[in-house]
């Protein structure tokens, strides 16, 4: 028999459950206002190892480390070594507990790189640094000068101190190839291996106090060993270079930041590079380190990639503006845009 509509009650009434759940989602995201500050230190597959500093007080809490994950609230914006970031959940330091970020403070300053000279998309290697040191071996392998240009190009666009570490400086003299940096005026400290260690890390260690410094460099070149030197515990793996190809095997497998015995400093070692991809980098921001010469590019014509015959820094040079140095300071600057260009390469 059929039923008529009078003959239901609400009991017999089904609704079908939403898609997208029983409740209207809302726009607004929590405040987290009793989230807890931390400084990443590691990432390793979707983890990030963070250091909550000791609180104040009679009663604070201890210096701990915690593991954490990314909310989804963040959306795409990533979490690099170097980033100060607040957390909530797990923040206790049990090992297994985990946290989540919840908060991404805004960055001091930002290293980054493309993957080549065309590629748009720009990478975000750490934040909050102070200071680019680029380690280069004089021999075993051999220095790569394009290579040592693209990073001071990327220092330069970062708003980073850069200084140039020369390692193996007991098997080549250092004097030409500093010769080489003189016009830049890029600081730098020259290291060597003897029968009690290294020699120069003294001088090395007096330059990273009381700041966070990013190492870079190509494989090979002794920067895990300068950083396992510079940090005893840091126990970064130390590879071999090929006798045939000149070339060393990457040991750092992801970036990481260690801290000075004395606590007063960061050191940031990072996996061996052979490219350093500039496609992101604004030309302007390069000719700024070089203030003797920006004053004239004004009487440059318009458009001007400041190396070609029209560019007006010739005859600003000439008539001495530039100051005794300002030749070598404007090939300098014409190398570092070449590099930024590709055509060094």
């Amino acid at each position: 028999m059929s039923r008529k509509a009078s003959d239901y009650d609400e009991s017999d009434v089904r609704v079908r459950p939403s898609r997208r759940g029983s409740r209207p989602r809302s726009k607004d995201r929590p405040a987290h206002e009793d989230a807890v500050p931390g400084f990443v230190i590691a990432v390793d597959r979707g983890r990030y190892t963070v250091l909550i500093p000791r609180g104040k007080g009679r009663k604070a809490e201890p210096e701990r480390l915690v593991t954490a994950m990314k909310a989804r609230e963040l959306g795409r914006k990533g979490i690099v070594v170097g980033d100060d970031v607040g957390l909530v959940g797990d923040t206790t330091g049990n090992p297994d507990g985990l946290a989540r970020i919840v908060r991404l403070t805004p960055r001091r300053s930002v290293l980054r790189r493309s993957a080549d000279d065309t590629d748009p998309v720009e990478r975000v290697l750490v934040s909050n640094a102070d200071q680019l040191v680029i380690v280069s071996a004089l021999a075993n392998p051999e220095p790569r000068p394009r290579l040592i240009d693209r990073c001071l190009v990327a220092a330069y666009d970062a708003g980073l101190e850069p200084l140039l570490v020369l390692t193996k400086a007991d098997l080549k003299d250092p004097a030409e190839f500093l010769g080489s940096y003189a016009p830049l005026n890029v600081p730098n400290v020259v290291t060597s291996t003897g029968e009690s260690g290294f020699d120069g890390l003294e001088g090395l260690t007096e330059r990273l106090v009381g700041r966070v410094s990013v190492f870079v460099g190509h494989s090979g070149v002794g920067k895990s060993t300068l950083v396992n030197g510079l940090v005893p515990d840091a126990r970064r793996a130390v590879g071999i270079v090929n006798d045939h190809t000149g070339r060393g095997r990457h040991t750092s497998s992801s970036a990481v930041a260690l801290r000075l015995p004395d606590g007063d400093g960061w050191v940031i070692d990072t996996p061996g590079v052979r490219s350093f991809g500039l496609a992101h980098v604004d030309l302007g921001r390069i000719i700024q380190h070089f203030p003797e010469l920006e004053a004239g590019t004004g009487l440059c014509p318009r458009g001007c990639t400041h190396d070609e015959e029209e560019c007006a820094l010739d005859a600003w040079v000439a008539s001495g503006q530039a100051g005794p140095a300002g030749a070598s300071r404007l090939e300098s600057l014409r190398r570092l845009l070449r590099a930024r260009s590709g055509e060094g390469d």
